[in-house]
């Protein structure tokens, strides 16, 4: 059994670290809400863009997108969300995981037809671990989404896919569905899918928002704006993707702290009264000594 003195340096240990789990926790939880808010400030206009996009599909106009081509696989790239840091659970682990099972799958392409685009400094050191280039680093973005650098990664994405350098974009990451959900999803970006694009639209509709007359006058043409508007779709898309990660890394790392708070507690009570049962017993000890004693 542990002396007495290793016992309470063991209980004055896991205070500390209790103090830090618990600092951690409320950071995390401050980074959490103003991530909510981002996300609730932006998916307004997401879904109102989808919605204008899906209204000019379901008319009879007929047009043509370079970013809708579906054609054989011969070189993908791959979007892949981490956070820089850790202490968040499996948030990361899951992540690569998701990864190296994506890769299975595109194994027969070779790994110099797979590009991979690293979002956050845990995924960009398991890449390179698995062996592949990581194409540029994106640590920041990972940290503070912005739409600029969003938009320009977006806009990279899609001149590879136009200029045939690549013939497939997907997406994962983990999407924020509350405090103590986040979904890890693997999503096509390239080529888009109106279809999928359609169904987001109308899942996101509200049965109670006002309904507006959609009998458009479109100037030059429905087919020339459907064309306009995908780009945007696809930028957006990359930016809601970023702060939906970002958010579920704060959900996920606040979420972690709490039960290591919970656990210390329990170890700090369980430490405590192993304290008090050997301070007892070494009580007890020196009165039986103390009696003995006083009959010899």
């Amino acid at each position: 059994m542990a002396s007495l003195k290793e016992v309470k340096n063991r209980i004055s240990s896991v205070k500390s670290t209790r103090q830090i789990t618990s600092a951690m926790k409320m950071v995390a939880s401050a980074k959490l809400h103003k991530a909510q808010e981002r996300v609730e400030n932006m998916l307004p206009y997401q879904q109102k863009l989808n919605e204008i996009l899906t209204n000019f599909l379901r008319t009879d106009a007929t047009f043509e997108s370079p970013y809708t081509d579906v054609r054989p696989l011969s070189k993908v790239a791959i979007v892949v969300l981490s956070s820089n840091s850790s202490l968040c659970g499996a948030y990361n682990s899951n992540v690569v995981k998701m990864l190296e099972y994506s890769l299975a799958n595109y194994q027969s392409l070779g790994k110099e037809n797979i590009m991979i685009y690293p979002v956050g400094k845990k995924v960009e050191e398991a890449v390179t671990k698995l062996g592949y280039l990581p194409q540029g680093s994106y640590q920041v973005m990972a940290d503070k989404p912005s739409y600029v650098e969003a938009y320009k990664l977006a806009g990279k994405l899609m001149e590879e896919f136009v200029e045939k350098r690549i013939d497939h974009v997907e997406l994962i990451y983990h999407h924020f569905k509350s405090m103590g959900s986040q979904v890890l999803l693997r999503e096509n970006y390239l080529p888009i899918d109106l279809i999928q694009v359609a169904e987001e639209a109308a899942e996101n509709v509200s049965e109670n928002a006002p309904h507006f007359n959609n009998d458009y006058i479109v100037e030059p043409s429905v087919g020339e704006l459907i064309a306009e508007l995908l780009p945007k779709v696809l930028s957006q898309k990359i930016f809601t993707v970023l702060l939906d990660s970002n958010t579920s890394e704060h959900a996920a790392r606040t979420l972690a702290m709490q039960l290591a708070t919970d656990n210390a507690n329990e170890l700090i009570q369980d430490l405590t009264k192993q304290y008090n049962k050997s301070r007892q017993q070494a009580i007890t000890n020196e009165l039986l000594d103390i009696i003995g004693g006083s009959f010899k």
